[in-house]
């Protein structure tokens, strides 16, 4: 995505410090968010107080899309991981963007269509198979390459991107070194 064309529709700079809320469930959006610098987490919070994390943006993504498109309240928090810098551009530059710039607008469609794709393979992972197959799914889809890489997230994150408790995720992340699906180099996962 173009940033500089963000910025010509009169996108500007916000930045938040680590645990700033970027929008909370139930507040509607007025901005298209574009991701500048760091990492933010989307999730629920049930009424038990129990999370569950529907992805973690990084840098180049846009954030909370679908309700602006929509003109529905945000169903997710947003929090920042990080320190971030967020460009925001109001709702109606953002609408006069897209139709100045087809080409934007396929941008935000392939975008969209990447959350849509990991939602749909984690939700059935969530609902019929065992936490091995889920974290394993789950490691599939973070991956950027064929060679072993890191794994940056938490045990607790990734226990709330896969329904799982922490508990379970380090005892199958042990299970799953000991069968030589993964590794463990200095308290790390490499997948």
């Amino acid at each position: 995505m173009n940033k500089d064309l963000l910025i010509k529709y009169g996108a500007v700079v916000e930045k938040l410090e680590k645990d700033d809320f970027i929008f909370e469930a139930g507040e509607n959006p007025t901005s298209f968010l574009y991701l500048l610098k760091g990492t933010v987490r989307i999730y629920t919070l049930s009424e038990g107080g129990k999370e569950f994390t529907h992805k973690i943006f990084n840098e180049g993504e846009s954030l909370g899309t679908p309700p602006l498109f929509i003109d529905k309240p945000y169903p997710s928090t947003a929090v920042a991981k990080t320190d971030v810098e967020i460009l925001k551009l109001n709702k109606e530059s953002f609408y006069q963007l897209l139709e100045d710039n087809p080409q934007f607008l396929k941008a935000i469609v392939k975008g969209l269509s990447e959350i849509i794709y990991f939602k749909s393979i984690m939700s059935s992972e969530i609902s019929l198979h065992d936490p091995q197959h889920r974290i394993l799914t789950l490691f599939d889809q973070l991956k950027t390459k064929e060679t072993r890489e890191e794994i940056r997230l938490t045990r607790q994150q990734i226990a709330n991107l896969t329904a799982l408790r922490v508990e379970t995720v380090i005892r199958t992340i042990k299970q799953m070194e000991q069968e030589e699906l993964l590794e463990i180099r200095k308290r790390k996962v490499y997948f």
